[in-house]
């Protein structure tokens, strides 16, 4: 009797083999006290998140760094906070601390290896990591609604926050009128 696979049952058998893959993508993230997170633990939280992917040796992320401390204190009581994600990674976790106090970063910071922190960004969008420093805005929802990289100066991701929200009302609107 030949062998013969149900295709039904192969493509069951390949997600339950690739699920825990995407899974320990989505939680290679850890805070700097050694505990796992996701980004589901920070976005979609009725705010705008601001993802700040970053790196110590970064010079970008350096010289950057002081507007996302002033933006999050502006928005972190309104209307957004700021998440950093370094990708130090085990290696340079010290590398990592010292930026967190050396820009005395007010916001919530993660850290996972450059593998780790490129799968999320692959998972999320669907593009190849590039490089830090590397932005994802969350809508309030948790919806991806833009990625960049390299610097992004803070009034422009107060411009886009505008702009965006009044075109999130306009398709709630539109789907309202739908139904």
């Amino acid at each position: 009797m030949p062998f013969s696979i149900k295709p039904r049952w192969f493509f069951a058998t390949a997600i339950l083999l690739f699920t825990p893959m995407i899974f320990a993508a989505m939680t290679g993230l850890q805070d700097f006290k050694g505990n796992s997170h996701t980004l589901n633990d920070y976005k979609g939280k009725g705010k705008w998140t601001i993802v700040m992917m970053w790196a110590s040796d970064c010079h970008v992320c350096n010289q950057e760094a002081h507007q996302y401390v002033d933006f999050h204190k502006k928005h972190a009581n309104k209307d957004a906070t700021v998440l950093g994600i370094s990708l130090d990674g085990a290696e340079k976790k010290t590398d990592a601390e010292g930026f967190l106090k050396k820009h005395n970063l007010n916001f919530p910071n993660l850290i996972g290896e450059p593998t780790d922190v490129a799968a999320v960004y692959r998972d999320l969008t669907g593009d190849s990591f590039r490089g830090t420093p590397t932005f994802l805005i969350f809508s309030p929802d948790g919806d991806l609604r833009a990625q960049q990289v390299g610097a992004v100066p803070t009034d422009l991701i107060e411009q886009f926050m505008v702009s965006e929200a009044a075109l999130i009302e306009q398709e709630k609107a539109a789907k309202n009128a739908s139904n």
